[in-house]
């Protein structure tokens, strides 16, 4: 297999010079300004194929329970947060391209295991378990190794903050097209429980040759060369912060679980006639589109103040819980997506904000991991709709929704004790544990 190494002989040179990265054989790999596309590539992949579920799930309603299909849906979760806490250290060790490039395999047999399933929850499970460990292997160090793509060709214009962007934009498209495409082929193509799944298969096997031409950081970049006693010491230090602590850590399970809500929990409680699939599949593109949409102006906003994104994402959260409530009680297909775009908003501005703010505590030899810690947090939110489903029998649907309005609530509240209460001074409150570089 071959391998690329950027070094500092190899980092781009200034704005104006052809910016190329060196394969370990010395001849030209992939220009460098554009390298972090190619982990990227394997970002949206997965996320892809991860996602999709949420409109080829319209397929099992017929024979499965409304419990049983939001657990399928959020079950990867029970693979992805282990592998997201393992493979970030597997990363640092052998190499971000041998990780991402295992993660696509595993996707594409998940996906494999669903296809050969015949509609048998259990088999489904596991395909969706097996799916949950691709994603996990995937997400932390993919969105490291963009961020080392991106630092390392900073003369391209990214600017600071560009690895956040660019994974988070990755990831999210991947998440918004796999379910569009989809429910389109649940909507109208023949046998879509095997046809979605064998376009999945299919965009691993185009992407698997282009992540194997990524250039890959050196092992000193990336502290893979006996600095585990460092990275341990160094990612306590943040995960311990007082702005991780109140900043991160409430608002993180908000990222899916305001995202989750809109793409699984509402095309369930709405009616929406004979086009469950198609409808559910543009639900969640426009949830994930309007994630994307709002990235430029989260990145306004963190240029005001690092708490900015933050609080806008919650008041989002707010918004959108209370606006998804309204939508149950009147059944109306219009509001269901203006509501998509209020959560979905409120998932780009705390997921860029997040990612960005994380990168912006940690240094390069704990970055995989404190990602892989942050992207932990934010699947909890995957347990919102089983909640909604599990709660809304024995309760109103409707009062459900606006008890996690008013728990968003009380999450924006502990953002105010992160960041002083002067709107001239978004800054983090300096204390002992207080983390250097920890001004977005």
């Amino acid at each position: 297999m071959a391998t690329s190494k950027i070094t500092a002989a190899t980092r781009p040179p200034s704005r104006g010079g052809a910016a190329s990265c060196v394969t370990a054989g010395g001849a030209p790999a992939v220009a460098a300004h554009a390298a972090w596309v190619r982990p990227a590539a394997a970002v949206f992949t997965v996320g892809w194929g991860a996602n999709m579920f949420a409109s080829v799930l319209q397929v099992y309603r017929a024979d499965l329970s409304g419990f049983q299909v939001n657990a399928l849906y959020g079950a990867y979760a029970l693979g992805l947060v282990p592998a997201l806490l393992i493979m970030s250290g597997v990363s640092d060790r052998l190499g971000r391209r041998r990780v991402l490039m295992t993660a696509l395999l595993l996707s594409a047999l998940g996906s494999a295991v669903i296809l050969l399933s015949g509609g048998a929850f259990g088999t489904i499970l596991a395909g969706r378990i097996l799916v949950g460990v691709a994603a996990g292997s995937a997400f932390g160090p993919g969105t490291a190794w963009i961020k080392e793509l991106s630092d390392a060709a900073r003369a391209d214009g990214g600017g600071a903050g560009a690895g956040a962007r660019r994974s988070a934009v990755a990831l999210t498209a991947g998440f918004a097209l796999g379910p569009l495409l989809s429910g389109a082929l649940v909507q109208w193509a023949p046998s879509p429980d095997i046809t979605a799944y064998l376009v999945h298969i299919a965009l691993v096997a185009l992407t698997l040759p282009v992540v194997r031409r990524a250039p890959e950081p050196a092992p000193a970049a990336t502290g893979r060369a006996g600095h585990a006693s460092h990275r341990s010491t160094g990612s306590m230090k943040v995960l311990t912060s007082r702005v991780f602590l109140t900043a991160v850590l409430p608002t993180a399970p908000w990222v899916f679980g305001a995202a989750t809500v809109s793409l699984a929990a509402l095309p369930v409680l709405v009616p929406l006639g004979g086009y469950g699939a198609v409808a559910g599949g543009v639900v969640a593109a426009v949830t994930l589109g309007s994630g994307i949409a709002v990235q430029p102006w989260a990145r306004r906003l963190a240029r005001r103040s690092p708490a900015a994104p933050f609080r806008a994402g919650m008041a989002s959260v707010i918004g959108g819980m209370l606006a998804a409530a309204l939508t149950v009680a009147t059944g109306a297909p219009v509001l269901l997506i203006a509501t998509a775009v209020v959560l979905g908003s409120a998932y780009g501005l705390l997921l860029v904000s997040g990612l960005r703010l994380v990168e912006s505590l940690t240094d390069s030899r704990n970055i995989s991991t404190v990602i892989a810690v942050f992207y932990s947090l934010t699947y909890v939110g995957f347990a919102l709709p089983v909640l909604v489903q599990a709660l809304g029998k024995l309760w109103d649907p409707v009062y459900v929704l606006i008890a996690g309005a008013a728990l968003a609530v009380g999450t924006l509240a502990t953002t105010s004790l992160a960041w002083r209460g002067d709107a001239h001074d978004g800054h983090p409150e300096q204390g002992d544990d207080q983390v250097p570089g920890s001004s977005a």
